[in-house]
């Protein structure tokens, strides 16, 4: 089975955790999925990836485990998957590591992040997402145990920290917004357990970020910028307050620079590369050499300061960050483009107090065409609830470029 790739279709859990330590422990792969995804999202995704099992349920997931060997060293990483700017999802696959390389790998994110025995790790997103789950890991392979509250709420967490006194917790903006809500109505819970407080996923409100640096005890939160491809900067809240809007320096073991347009690139080592699972083109525009070495991209631009600190000046052009959640808009349009009546479309974002963004969508109908209900019914049928758009708006054409690309920003 070794080399193989199995698709995870179910909520996270402990078994969830243990199984995919144990695939990757025997040199299986496993692609986490969010399972409310429509079976078109599932097919378009997995079409490339060709996984030789889809489990959907505990007893399919303890079938599958059932003759691997112990959970011990991950010989890779899971097989996340991330949509790109074309729509068309990508599996980032690190393939089969070296024994160098797979405990260089386990031993970086326990070295950064000071993972021991003593940790208790508050899972607040969901397991199909790479950050949790890699805390998770971590965790677990630094002898530490987890403690999965289930889909997030607010008392249901707080009830969490008062009965597990967990010392670390991964969390967006979203989850702090809804967590300090809750607090300033039902009263803050003791937080002195919390050595380890990192957030990542969207940019953090200045000042929720102060709020979060007051609550939480000294020098315990962190932001992290990375995504699914690879990591590139770890920032202490210190250091933010410091230089605010920073992301921080590059982790330890990479360098970044910076096009003249702003493209951002990150050396890493060995055990960190990755391509495209099936896509040697969408790979070869990710890397290039440096004198550093290999240094990929995922088009994010930025600055650096004469200290090498990172500032973000835009995620992917057109990227919508929900609730942490990346949407690229051409995915919603092409589904959203087979409703009968639509004539064209353009989805965007919009800022949004709670969620960072929501989703919005301009659309041209023809005579006939459907209605705000009926696009709400067909989203819903055909896309996962952070992909449907919150608000449509219906235009006679859509603004455009000489070049015929949509003004996004003209929508907003």
């Amino acid at each position: 089975m070794e080399n193989e790739r199995v698709a995870l279709l179910l909520p996270g859990s402990h078994g969830y955790v243990d199984a995919v330590l144990r695939m990757l422990t025997a040199g299986i792969f496993p692609i986490p999925l969010d399972p409310r995804l429509t079976s078109g999202e599932q097919e378009r995704i997995l079409a490339g990836l060709a996984p030789s099992a889809v489990v959907r349920t505990e007893e399919e997931l303890a079938a599958v485990v059932a003759n691997l060997p112990p959970a011990g060293l991950p010989r890779g990483r899971p097989m996340h998957c991330t949509s790109g700017t074309t729509g068309v999802p990508k599996g980032v696959f690190s393939g089969l590591l070296s024994p160098e390389d797979a405990a260089a790998l386990v031993a970086e994110e326990r070295d950064l992040w000071d993972l021991g025995p003593a940790d208790v790790n508050l899972v607040l997103s969901p397991l199909y997402h790479s950050a949790p789950l890699r805390f998770a890991l971590g965790t677990l392979l630094a002898g530490g145990r987890i403690v999965i509250p289930g889909p997030f709420d607010p008392a249901a967490v707080t009830a969490a920290i008062e009965a597990e006194r967990p010392t670390t917790m991964f969390c967006v903006p979203t989850h702090l917004q809804r967590l300090f809500a809750h607090w300033d109505e039902h009263g803050r819970p003791d937080l002195s357990c919390f050595r380890l407080v990192a957030h990542a996923g969207a940019p953090c409100p200045t000042d929720l970020k102060h709020r979060l640096v007051e609550a939480f005890p000294d020098g315990s939160t962190w932001e992290f910028y990375g995504s699914t491809e690879g990591q590139f900067t770890a920032c202490r809240s210190e250091e933010w307050l410091a230089r605010p809007g920073t992301v921080g320096r590059a982790r330890p073991g990479r360098t970044l620079s910076t096009d003249p347009d702003g493209t951002i690139w990150c050396t890493v080592p060995p055990f960190a590369r990755f391509t495209y699972f099936g896509a040697p083109e969408k790979t070869a525009a990710a890397w290039r050499e440096t004198p550093d070495g290999p240094a990929f991209t995922v088009g994010d631009l930025g600055r650096l300061d004469a200290d090498g600190y990172l500032y973000l000046d835009g995620r992917r052009e057109d990227l919508i960050i929900s609730g942490g959640v990346n949407v690229y808009p051409t995915e919603v349009e092409q589904v959203l483009g087979t409703c009968p009546g639509v004539t064209d479309v353009a989805v965007y974002g919009v800022d949004d107090p709670d969620w960072g963004q929501r989703v919005c969508a301009a659309v041209v109908v023809g005579a006939g065409g459907p209605t705000d209900a009926d696009l709400q019914t067909f989203a819903r049928e055909r896309l996962a609830p952070p992909k449907r758009p919150k608000a449509y708006t219906f235009l006679d054409v859509l603004p455009r470029t000489l070049t015929g690309k949509v003004r996004r920003s003209e929508l907003r």
